[in-house]
């Protein structure tokens, strides 16, 4: 079921217009598992939310011991696609593909060379365009991608940032892609930082507090990636849409194991432990007091008027 709106009222901007988010997101699944209850959150308050993933996730794996079956790997396109609409539909988003070509994560030493065309081997700039398109027709105030890591080094998530970056400078800039439509300001762009230190070891905490197996205790002792909590300015109270998230984690479900490490914390531990996700405010052409609990902090808006349906398309 999708967020309903907590009242029948909806956030606007200054010119009375209703409150847009875009997130930009590498493969189907991530907007999911990044940001979900946020999102959620701000369908509810009326804001407009528009998912532009990427790829279609055509070189993932299948994650799911009950999905992998020799005739899901041969239409792993058209399931993705279905997975996709299932979660925005449970989210209560709109969403809209950029068209590239998933990269597939290489393994092995050394690493095998990325499949030719795909989305980890563009030319930041130039796939910047699709991006600039969007970001010119749905006008958002508040743009969230991933940090110059890609939140974890997969080339997709890597690419999603710079041409997330890329894009927010083109849309403003009217000289820059002109067949895209008039120029667009964001006024906000965020990280997404909720795979942090920080809130593992809390959520770690709680669990062997109640006597239960922690299933980051074995990360924790080994931690060796770069830890962003130092970086968080931005804290969205949500945990009450975190079941909502689940929800649309689950839809994509030759990525997800409904038994697996995603749901091993009890959602009452997650509720109590660390009821927000985070981010890193990037750019701001707004000022701004940190840390925040809101992505639309510092932007003008005006007193909310009654709530009206939307759709978008692309």
């Amino acid at each position: 079921m999708a967020p309903m709106p907590e009242t029948s009222m909806m956030r606007v901007d200054a010119a009375g217009e209703p409150l847009r988010l875009l997130a930009v997101h590498a493969h189907p699944d991530d907007e999911s598992s990044k940001g979900a209850a946020t999102t959620a959150k701000y369908v509810a308050q009326g804001v407009q939310v528009l998912v532009a993933t990427c790829t279609g996730g055509e070189r993932g794996s299948i994650l799911n011991p009950r999905m992998d079956t020799p005739e899901n790997w041969a239409n792993m396109t058209t399931l993705r696609n279905a997975e996709m609409a299932r979660a925005k539909t449970i989210l209560g988003i709109e969403q809209t593909w950029l068209g590239f070509v998933d990269s597939g994560l290489p393994e092995g030493d050394p690493l095998p060379p990325l499949p030719e065309g795909c989305f980890g081997l563009m030319d930041p700039d130039e796939a910047a365009g699709p991006l600039v398109k969007v970001i010119r027709e749905f006008r958002p105030h508040v743009l969230t991608t991933y940090d110059e890591n890609g939140g974890y080094p997969h080339p997709d998530h890597i690419m999603c940032h710079k041409i997330s970056m890329a894009a927010v400078d083109a849309a403003g800039d009217p000289d820059a892609w002109p067949e895209h439509g008039p120029a667009w300001q964001v006024q906000k762009v965020y990280y997404h930082m909720n795979f942090h230190r920080g809130r593992l070891a809390k959520l770690d905490e709680l669990m062997h507090a109640q006597g239960l197996e922690s299933p980051y205790a074995e990360w924790l002792q080994n931690w060796e990636r770069d830890d962003v909590t130092a970086r968080l300015t931005t804290f969205v109270p949500c945990g009450e849409y975190f079941p909502l998230r689940d929800h649309a984690l689950r839809a994509h479900a030759t990525q997800i194991d409904p038994d697996g490490f995603w749901f091993a914390v009890p959602m009452a531990i997650q509720q109590a432990g660390w009821p927000t996700e985070d981010y890193q405010l990037a750019k701001s052409m707004v000022p701004v007091t940190l840390p925040e609990d809101d992505l639309f902090a510092g932007i003008d808006t005006r007193t909310p008027v009654t709530l009206d349906t939307w759709s978008y398309s692309i």
